[in-house]
């Protein structure tokens, strides 16, 4: 094998290499991107369309040499089937086309992997971007949650504040009211004491009266008791 198949051969093994661990299933897409945006691969992840389309070219180029190589030695063998023809010759002719057939399978499976490989590394930067807005989305939607709840929780303290303060002026609406019906009870109350103490004064006044009538009355039946004695003393004299 050619120095030249020979590296077609290795960059093959290295792109089986390359698509296994890309299709490990414990490293997260989320993991992957980091390591695509690590320093060590950032020089090379910045030209990277530039190597990926330079490889295209190059395994393009190489596979369809290889598929001259084969038509060729296909040509030749058809041509050479003759049984009369040199042995030797025949199976050179065979040797370079299993060798043809070889290197069109190696670059043909090299071209593919290659792109295999783009399309991977380009699936895992989107499933790692749709997570990186998947999770940005669920904190948004946690925070719209939280701000939500919050302020249904503030609403609730203020209607449950005006239930409260209604209550209250409910409150004070009946106490007043209350308050109202005291005051009007003391007012007639206080009515009643006055006509009370008028008729008391009136009643004293009366019973002063009667007794000065009283004490006018015994005075004079006094007197006149005396005067009685006194005209009966002057009977028996006489």
């Amino acid at each position: 094998m050619s120095f030249q198949w020979t590296f077609i051969a290795a960059f093959l093994y290295m792109e089986m290499g390359i698509v296994l661990v890309l299709l490990l299933p414990f490293i997260s897409p989320v993991r992957w991107q980091k390591i695509f945006r690590s320093k060590a691969l950032n020089m090379v992840t910045s030209y990277s369309n530039y190597y990926f389309n330079v490889f295209i070219v190059l395994l393009a180029v190489v596979f369809a040499d290889a598929i001259r190589e084969v038509r060729k030695f296909s040509i030749a063998h058809e041509g050479d089937a003759d049984p009369k023809s040199n042995r030797e010759t025949v199976d050179i002719i065979h040797m370079r086309l299993f060798r043809a057939q070889r290197n069109f399978y190696i670059a043909g499976f090299a071209l593919f992997l290659w792109l295999v490989i783009r399309r991977l590394v380009t699936l895992i930067s989107s499933e790692a971007k749709l997570q990186a807005e998947k999770e940005a989305a669920l904190k948004q939607a946690q925070s719209a949650t939280d701000t939500a709840k919050a302020l249904m929780e503030a609403n609730d303290k203020k209607e449950k504040k005006k239930e409260d303060e209604a209550k209250d002026d409910e409150t004070t609406a009946v106490k007043e009211h209350e308050l109202n019906d005291v005051k009007e009870e003391l007012l007639k109350t206080k009515d009643d004491l006055r006509h009370a103490k008028n008729d008391l004064e009136t009643m004293t006044k009366q019973a002063k009266a009667t007794n000065d009538e009283y004490d006018r009355l015994l005075q004079e039946h006094g007197k006149l008791q005396a005067k009685l004695e006194a005209e009966g003393e002057s009977k028996k004299d006489n």
